[in-house]
């Protein structure tokens, strides 16, 4: 099956690549034209480092037609992609968040449904399988209703490795927008779809975004409350409050209080913790669960069966809805109201 993958920008087009290429049963190709010719790190350069085709253009990348895309493009670029490749018959992975407006993920969501083809937005952590498991005991009904989730997200800032994570125009917004969708698709999951009714969020710019700049106009660390119809709250902590140095680029964790329980979840557990003499730094092995690597498995499955693609372009709008909100929130000082998509 032929795969393509339009555009390096993000900072997971490198491991998607990676593991694409440790694929028999594909045919890799891409195109990353918006790229600085002098970046290492991206375009015909890193094309060449991993051995894959590479074309000058998207137009020339479609033209191939390949049956799957994976778009990894500066959020503001996702929807010109989409169209591009729903007009070519190609099933489409997109990175998350969906889009940096409504409008636009709406669009995406039409141009493939008229075209007849799957849209799956890239949220890995839901193909764990300790949230498997973790919903399925508060879905089985032993652990009683679900009372409050406290989700947290963190990282380093993703402008240290790509600038433009740092640029409103382009990625939508800072932290908020960045690492809110993954706990809100999360949510999603563990309550089938039902959206919050209200969103707060408080937020400040108090850690640098790049190295060399202050993070002026770009939140990166923000709390956001969740309230459901149901009376369930939620928090999410979406900060970019990791250091350079810290032994990992980022975690993801939940805790859920039912009434019976406390039960929670780590995406990113160590499996080793340690010292790393030779660059005196901490080590910290992680657990062996790929998340990536499922996620494009069932991708590719649904790509070369027809099926339709989990989670869709529907969820990607949700949890986009859930970012809008706490950004008209932070304008307003007040809790902001969702409409359900």
């Amino acid at each position: 099956m032929k795969v393509a993958v339009l555009s390096f920008a993000h900072v997971h087009a490198a491991t998607y690549l990676q593991l694409l290429c440790e694929r028999s049963d594909i045919e890799l190709i891409t195109a990353d034209p918006d790229a600085n010719p002098a970046d290492p790190t991206r375009g015909r350069a890193l094309a060449d480092e991993l051995g894959v085709t590479y074309h000058s253009s998207y137009e020339a990348v479609l033209a191939e037609q390949p049956r799957a895309v994976i778009i990894t493009s500066e959020t503001a670029r996702h929807r010109e992609l989409v169209e591009l490749a729903a007009a070519a018959g190609c099933h489409i992975l997109c990175e998350k968040p969906l889009a940096t407006t409504e409008d636009d993920a709406r669009a995406m969501i039409d141009a493939c449904e008229q075209a007849r083809v799957s849209l799956m937005t890239a949220y890995p952590v839901r193909f764990h399988p300790a949230f498997s498991a973790l919903r399925h005991s508060l879905t089985d009904g032993s652990l009683g209703q679900l009372l409050a989730v406290h989700g947290v997200n963190n990282s380093s800032p993703p402008a240290l490795e790509r600038s433009w994570f740092a640029d409103p125009a382009l990625a939508g917004g800072g932290a908020i927008m960045d690492h809110t969708v993954h706990i809100a698709d999360l949510l999603d999951v563990l309550l089938n779809g039902e959206q919050p009714t209200h969103v707060y969020a408080v937020a400040n710019n108090h850690i640098s975004a790049t190295d060399n700049e202050s993070a002026e106009g770009i939140e990166t660390a923000g709390l956001i409350t969740l309230t459901y119809p149901r009376g369930l709250t939620a928090t999410i902590d979406c900060s970019w409050s990791h250091p350079a140095t810290h032994p990992t680029w980022g975690g993801l964790s939940l805790t859920c209080v039912t009434e019976r329980a406390l039960a929670e979840f780590d995406a990113f557990p160590p499996l080793l913790t340690g010292y790393d003499t030779p660059h005196a730094t901490p080590r910290w092995e992680p657990s062996a669960t790929d998340l990536n690597a499922a996620m494009l498995n069932s991708f590719l499955t649904a790509a070369r069966t027809g099926q339709r693609a989990h989670p869709d372009g529907h969820a990607g709008l949700r949890t986009l809805q859930t970012a809008l909100a706490a950004y008209e929130s932070l304008h307003t000082g007040q809790p902001a109201t969702i409409t359900a998509a």
